[in-house]
């Protein structure tokens, strides 16, 4: 139970050199309608100003509360101040993005009437570097295709989220072993013990830029993503987390990966790897082992786009590997597939 002069939500904010933008995000926090909250800014290893910027922000709202720590991550920073959020609701939000005034207040009251629920999402709208509304993100919010959609990806934006503080604990929190996909993991594991919803309104400006996760670690979120996904099937069929034994994220080119739960992943990924056209020739895949037709049939929208380029950077090579020169009608057979899927 929250203690009795808890706030109503703890808002926490992880950030690492985000000068630029975090007085908007902090901003958007501190005017919101709903004013019982706590905002908890982790500061993960910063070199830039943004201590001093949280700090000034701190001696003028008690709300504010910021917490240093040397770096650790963005999992690192999250579970810390889960830890010690004192709210019963957990608002998510980035340090490069900003919460509309009615945000908390309008997930909050959702959340209070729903006892079943533990995340609920909302839209987005999109702002560039200098703040211009540049479109929208609106995942669905119809709750059959919601869950559908969840078996294959992450619909759900992660600023957006709020979600009930005992649940989080009560699954474990974020976890570092699917990282850049932490928050997709996340959302299956609630999903096993409540509701998931959507709220069909902007919650938040979510602002695009080149410094973003998704832009710089694409490849492995999408490994990580696929990771959580085959974790779950498996926690479902047989009451085991088989990613509950790992301490960080597993490398798909160690040769122990090919006697994994995840071998057939790591397979897929030792291919992709050629998407990047500087790739070794050999270092990345065993010849005894290449990507079936079947293993290209459940690739996701991002996956098929590497494994186009991986197919176009191996068909030029005279140095590619043995196993895919013997396999060559499949990937000319693969190439023509999903370039047609992907137009």
């Amino acid at each position: 139970m929250p203690a009795l002069d808890a706030p109503r939500v703890s808002v926490i904010m992880p950030v690492r050199d985000g000068a630029r933008w975090i007085v908007a995000a902090c901003r958007g926090v501190l005017e919101q309608s709903l004013a019982d909250f706590e905002l908890i800014v982790v500061d993960d290893g910063s070199t830039d100003e943004t201590p001093g910027i949280v700090e000034d922000l701190a001696r003028a709202d008690a709300r504010v509360r910021l917490i240093r720590q040397n770096p650790k991550g963005l999992v690192g920073a999250l579970n810390h101040a889960i830890a010690l959020a004192r709210a019963p609701l957990l608002a998510r939000l980035d340090a490069d993005d900003i919460a509309l005034p009615g945000r908390l207040e309008r997930q909050a009251t959702i959340l209070d009437h729903d006892p079943g629920l533990v995340l609920l999402g909302g839209w987005a709208r999109k702002i560039d570097e200098n703040g211009r509304l540049i479109g929208d993100l609106r995942p669905p919010s119809e709750p059959d295709r919601l869950m559908a959609i969840l078996e294959r990806g992450n619909p759900l934006i992660h600023s957006s989220i709020m979600m009930r503080a005992e649940a989080v604990r009560q699954v474990g929190g974020y976890r570092e072993v699917c990282r850049h996909a932490e928050d997709y993991d996340l959302w299956l594991r609630l999903a096993e013990i409540g509701g998931v919803a959507v709220l069909p309104e902007a919650m938040i400006e979510y602002r695009v830029h080149e410094r973003g996760v998704t832009r710089q670690h694409r490849l492995s979120q999408c490994f990580s993503a696929r990771l959580a996904r085959r974790a779950a099937f498996i926690r479902r069929s047989t009451g085991v987390d088989p990613l509950a034994a790992l301490s960080e994220p597993p490398d798909w080119r160690a040769e122990e990966a090919l006697q994994s739960f995840y071998a057939d992943d790591a397979v897929i990924y030792r291919f992709l790897d050629f998407a990047n056209a500087g790739a070794a020739p050999s270092a990345n895949i065993a010849d005894s082992r290449m990507p079936t037709r079947a293993m290209f049939a459940d690739l996701g929208h991002d996956e098929k786009k590497f494994a186009r380029r991986a197919i176009r950077n191996l068909l030029a090579r005279p140095d590619r590997p043995k196993a895919f020169s013997r396999g060559e009608l499949l990937l000319q057979a693969l190439h023509g597939a999903l370039s047609w899927r992907l137009i």
